[in-house]
């Protein structure tokens, strides 16, 4: 059941959009829970309301999915993000692992992001971009 589970929740991933959230939340546990460099929430509400803000305040958001695994304990969707913070703004890419845990019925339980906040986020804003440049430089090798 999981890997009919992770199949649906890759498409439904890609195929994101305000009017498919409930689509997305027919696939999750009622108490699941996430985790990414920004949020570690529980609940299918909260789960949701972190994909509503992402449509209301970026341009554009979209998911590609590179690569779906199903492994013993987990399954691994590999994607790519793209979004615009503002009408004309630049293209931003964000490129991560969606580590995802299922519950005996086959819903997600736990939806963790993986993906390096310091140099795909962070680390490209004016100003911080630059001191986190030159601190990698300095305990880098």
């Amino acid at each position: 059941m999981p890997e009919a589970t992770l199949q649906r929740y890759a498409r439904v991933f890609e195929e994101l959009a305000p009017e498919r959230l409930e689509d997305l939340a027919a696939l999750v546990d009622e108490d699941v829970r996430f985790v990414d460099p920004f949020n570690d929430l529980s609940g299918r509400e909260a789960f949701l309301e972190v994909f509503r803000d992402m449509f209301r305040r970026l341009q554009q958001p979209a998911f590609a999915v590179s690569d779906v695994a199903l492994g013993r304990e987990a399954g691994y969707l590999r994607w790519s993000m793209t979004f615009r913070g503002k009408p004309g703004g630049r293209l931003w890419q964000i490129d991560g692992l969606s580590e995802l845990r299922f519950a005996e019925d086959g819903r997600v339980v736990a939806h963790i992001d993986h993906w390096d906040s310091g140099a795909q986020f962070y680390g490209k804003l004016p100003g911080l971009g630059w001191l986190i440049e030159r601190v990698r430089r300095r305990v880098g090798h």
